[in-house]
Formats: structure tokens, C-alpha cells, sequence
């Protein structure tokens, strides 16, 4: 049976960013940082971000699946915060008296509770909806320094524990099932799954009448029942998307949230600008699926991609940008300002300026059959997600660049063998020293230089079989496997600029620097339409490093600043 108790605290602590000193330690000797007791003094401090409220004993104070109202501060009285699942089970978190307060890290945002709070006796509190905890966390820094990291615990120990989210039930080789749980853990949110031949899987199938065609089940904390959902469909229901307003006009909307992307929300929101951030899938872009980044500046030990993004992501939120995830954005429309996001799901995005963040896509490699076995077999990143499914198992691995090193490195620690293939001869010239050091230190890591994959064999459950194109020096012609990851490059995530007049490269790359009749223009991040930008992967000429896609993200909001500076000048002078 998969579940989330299978992922270590070290990766959990990721998905949401744990800011801490030293190495992360057992959540169990932080519980005086998760559940810290405020002075009356302090108390007082917080009184001007909210309004006192009373409720009876026996009431709710918050519930699972509805949107939370924020954070209470309880002056007296007594709460239990349990959780309550979609099958009845419930489960005490704790109980909490006067000086507590009550919320986790999703309060920030205004999203649904993921448990429920029940007033034991009469309780007196104070109440601090999201936007004004966000200005508490900003103008109070002692204070809020301490608050987001109890709320950002608090995430941590619910997501450990798989409380207050969806139980997910399916097969685990399900390419849909994979899916969804690769989407819920990179977006920090709580879930358990159990495994359709499991027990209690058993009795969940039987009592929904679930048929084959019905796999997976998602059975949510309201105990509604998603069949067969996508991403979409899922947030949906948790409630993870925010109302999206189409009249409303944002100074900045940022399309991808990778490090590049993250970078200028958190710059552009902390500078007074209302922001949002689009992505399909989840904070971090390609570098959120980086088992271990060694070469940032100012992480000695190395930090996941998730990790870096989940900090990022909670940055954002802190300062007041919206998110907006999974969403897909169809095609840019900027004939006049302010330009138009349509997105695939209906309605449109408006906003003064557009930053082109969406990085790239992974490329697949021209073989037959190969959509047959997305996600029940062949995988483009390597999560805990895959690493658990691989445990103990031969993998094949493709590719010989920063990101497949450090994949290499994270399946070493969980498969029994991974057998990596490469079309040069070495790794030299295409990977970071440290990578390669490290990769030739690891005995159960066996590479094949000059390989290529020709074929891929499958049965009903997915991929069995990786044909090389040629034999190894060896004799050896395949490998029998039923994991396969591919990190053979990524193109640019540009299509959906086609429909306006930004200008791209020969491979798709954004051109920046230049006007539409190719001069160069004072704003290097500006594209050939005024009010565009572009950063990150999918600018042409750009440093595929982190560290410079965080640069990028900085550097363009003081671009964007002269931008709406002129607009301004531009809006008086004809009120004038």
C-alpha cells in the first residue's frame, strides 16, 4: 500500500518550504514552534489586524472544506482541532486554550480549512482574516517570523499524516493515479492513497460501486466522490483554484511558476503590485522536480527543487500575489492594453503587463508506442512519487545533463540498480564536476555510453522492456524494466503566444532586447510587444541555471515599474 506516511519528513518538509537553520529534525521536537503560546502583550499587538467574535460550545468554528475565515487568536475558551475524512474516520490534532491561535499556512490565501475546529466551551476570540494576517506577517516581523513558521509546521505535520485531504484509491502503476498524487504532494497538500488491493481499498470500491472505467477514486473530505478526475476537476472540488474575477485589471500577470516566475511575484507583490501567477501544474516548474540543487548560492547542503519552490511559493502568498493552479493558459491577446490571457478552462485574465515565464516542456524522443506508457512506466521527473514505485527495482534512465545527474543520484538511494544511458562517451560535457563525482561513487549506478533506446515493450500493467538500438559492448540488447525515465531536454513553452505579436526564434525561444523592427531597446527583458516581457527558459539566449532565472524574475519588475510609471504619466496627462 502507497501512502503518504512513505514519504520521509525531509521530502514532506519540502513541499511546503520549512524555513530552518540547521537540518530539519523530527516534527516532534518542534511542537513548541508549531504550537507557540502568545503573551498578553503580544495579543495586544494583534488586536488592530482583527475583530473580537464569540461562539458557543459545541459550535464551529471552522470546517473542513470550507473557506477559511482566517486566523483566530482565542482569548478564552478552549478548541479541538480534529479531522474529520471522507469515510467518518476522525482524528484529534489537538486542543488549544487562551494565548493560541489557530490556522496553518493555507489561511494565507483564504483556502478551504483542511480540519475542523469545535468549540469545548464558550470561546472569545480574536479574528484575523487573511488579508490582514498577510499585513500582520509583513509590519510585525518578530512576531510574524514566528507565526508563519508554526503555520507553515502545522502544513507539514497535516500532510505527514495525510489529514484533512482527498483518499485517493486506485492502482498504483495507474498512469492517472500517479498523476494525481505527483500533483497533490508538489502542491503541498495533504492526501493518503490506498492501493485498489488493499482491504480498506476493497470495501471503499464495493460500498461506491466503482467500476474498472471509474479508476482511480478520489474520495474528498466532504465524503464526495470524484471518479476518474483530472487535475482540474480535482482542485476544483478541494477548492484549491481562487474565484477568478475577468473584470478585474492586475498590474502583472505572470504566466509559470517556476523560479523565474516565483521571483517576480514575490518582488512585484512586495512592491505594492497586484500580481497574479498562472501554472499548470505546480510551483516550481522543472527545477521543482530537482531531487537536490548543490550549486545555489547560500545552500551549502544542497535544497530540493521543491524545497526552493515551496519557499518561494509561501513568499508570494506572504505578500499578498494570487496563484492560480492548475491553470492553462490558451492564448495571449494583446491588440490593446490591457492585454488578455484566455485560459482553456473559460474566461480570461487582464492585466498591464505580461511576464512570459512558462519555461519549457519536456521533449519526447520520436518513439513508437511511447504515449502508451506516460505515467505506467516511462516518467520525466523523479519525485518521491516515482522513487517509491521503483524501490528496490532496476531503472533505466536517459540522459546525460545537470538534471538527469541529480536523478541519478536520488533513484541510486531507492532502486536497486539504475542503469543510465548516454549518446557521448562521458558526461564531461554536458554535466557539473560535483554530479560526476558523485555518480562515479555510487556502485549501484551503471553507465552505458554511446546507448540510445529503439524500442519499448509492454503488457496490460505498462512498460516491461527497454530495446537499445544496438548492443552494448557486452552483448547486452535490453533491459528488462518496468521504469523508464527520460530527461533528454525541453523546447520552449511558447505556443500559446502565436495568436499575438510577440517574436520568437527558429526553436521557439522568445527574442528580447529588440523592437518589433529589430533595434535594440533599453529594456533587455522587454519582447518585440511593449508591455511584455519575457524571463526564464523560454528566453532566448538565457542562463538554464536557477540562480539566473531568480535574477531574471528581480531584474524584470524594475522594468515593469518604468512600464506602468509611463502608463501613469501617460493616463494624467490626458485627465489633465
Amino acid at each position: 500500500m502507497l501512502s503518504t506516511q512513505d514519504v520521509s519528513t525531509q521530502e514532506v518538509a519540502g513541499q511546503q518550504g520549512v524555513i530552518a537553520d540547521a537540518p530539519f529534525s523530527s516534527l516532534s521536537t518542534r511542537m513548541h514552534q508549531m504550537f507557540p503560546e502568545l503573551t498578553g502583550a503580544e495579543i495586544d499587538r494583534l488586536r488592530r489586524f482583527g475583530e473580537i467574535g464569540r461562539w458557543k460550545s459545541g459550535e464551529l468554528l471552522f470546517e473542513t472544506g470550507h473557506t477559511g475565515p482566517g486566523m483566530f487568536v482565542l482569548l478564552e475558551g478552549r478548541v479541538k482541532v480534529y479531522q474529520r475524512d471522507g469515510i467518518g474516520r476522525e482524528h484529534v490534532i489537538s486542543e488549544r486554550g487562551a494565548g493560541h491561535f489557530l490556522a496553518e499556512v493555507g489561511q494565507l490565501s483564504g483556502k478551504p480549512s483542511l480540519v475542523n475546529g469545535l468549540a469545548t466551551s464558550d470561546v472569545e476570540a480574536l479574528l484575523i482574516p487573511p488579508d490582514r494576517l498577510r499585513a500582520l506577517i509583513v509590519a510585525e516581523a518578530e512576531l510574524g517570523e514566528r507565526i508563519m513558521r508554526a503555520l507553515i509546521l502545522r502544513r507539514v505535520s497535516l500532510i505527514e499524516k495525510g489529514a484533512g485531504g482527498p483518499i485517493l484509491v486506485g492502482n498504483s502503476n495507474d498512469a492517472r493515479l500517479v498523476m494525481l498524487q505527483g500533483f497533490l504532494s508538489r502542491n503541498g497538500h495533504p492526501h493518503s492513497v490506498l492501493d485498489e488491493r488493499d482491504e480498506d481499498a476493497l470495501r471503499l470500491i464495493e460500498q461506491f460501486a466503482a467500476q474498472r472505467e471509474d479508476m482511480p477514486l478520489v474520495i474528498c473530505p466532504d465524503g464526495s466522490v470524484l471518479r476518474h478526475p483530472s487535475m482540474p476537476e480535482l482542485a476544483t472540488r478541494l477548492g484549491l483554484l481562487p474565484d477568478l474575477d475577468d473584470a478585474y485589471v492586475y498590474d502583472v500577470a505572470i504566466v509559470g511558476a517556476g523560479p523565474a516566475g516565483l521571483a517576480a511575484a514575490v518582488y512585484a507583490a512586495s512592491e505594492g503590485l497586484s500580481v497574479i501567477v498562472l501554472d499548470s501544474r505546480a510551483p516550481g516548474g522543472q527545477a521543482g522536480a530537482s531531487s537536490r540543487i548543490e550549486n545555489y548560492l547560500g545552500f551549502p547542503t544542497g535544497i530540493s527543487g521543491q524545497a526552493l519552490a515551496g519557499r518561494a511559493f509561501v513568499q508570494a502568498q506572504k505578500f499578498g500575489a494570487h496563484v492560480a493552479i492548475p491553470v492553462n493558459v490558451k492564448a495571449l491577446h494583446c491588440g490593446e492594453s490591457p492585454y488578455r490571457l484566455e485560459l482553456k478552462c473559460g474566461g480570461h485574465i487582464s492585466a498591464r503587463a505580461i511576464v512570459i515565464a512558462s519555461g519549457a516542456v519536456y521533449r519526447r524522443p520520436a518513439l513508437d508506442g511511447l504515449e502508451r506508457f506516460d505515467g505506467r512506466g516511462v516518467y520525466y521527473w523523479a519525485s518521491p512519487v516515482e522513487a517509491k514505485l521503483c524501490k528496490r527495482q532496476e531503472v533505466v534512465l536517459v540522459g546525460g545533463g545537470n538534471s538527469a545527474g541529480q536523478a541519478i543520484v536520488y533513484l541510486a538511494t531507492h532502486a536497486a540498480k539504475v542503469h543510465v544511458l548516454i549518446r557521448r562517451s562521458g558526461f564531461e560535457a554536458t554535466m557539473s564536476r560535483y554530479l560526476i563525482d558523485r555518480i562515479r561513487s555510487l556502485p549501484n549506478v551503471f553507465v552505458h555510453p554511446g546507448s540510445e533506446v529503439g524500442r519499448l515493450d509492454g503488457d496490460e500493467d505498462g512498460l516491461v522492456s527497454v530495446a537499445l538500438k544496438r548492443p552494448l559492448p557486452d552483448g547486452v540488447d535490453h533491459f528488462d524494466t518496468r521504469h523508464l525515465f527520460l530527461f533528454t531536454g525541453a523546447d520552449p513553452n511558447t505556443e500559446w503566444l502565436r495568436t499575438c505579436g510577440v517574436q520568437l526564434d527558429a526553436k521557439g525561444f522568445v527574442l528580447t532586447g529588440i523592437s518589433a523592427d529589430g533595434s535594440a531597446t533599453a529594456c533587455d527583458l522587454g519582447t518585440t510587444v511593449e508591455g511584455v516581457y519575457a524571463i526564464g527558459d523560454a528566453r532566448a539566449g538565457s542562463t538554464k541555471r536557477v540562480a539566473a532565472a531568480v535574477g531574471e524574475g528581480a531584474a524584470v519588475v524594475a522594468q515593469i515599474h518604468q512600464l506602468l510609471a509611463q502608463m501613469n504619466g501617460e493616463e494624467m496627462a490626458l485627465g489633465a
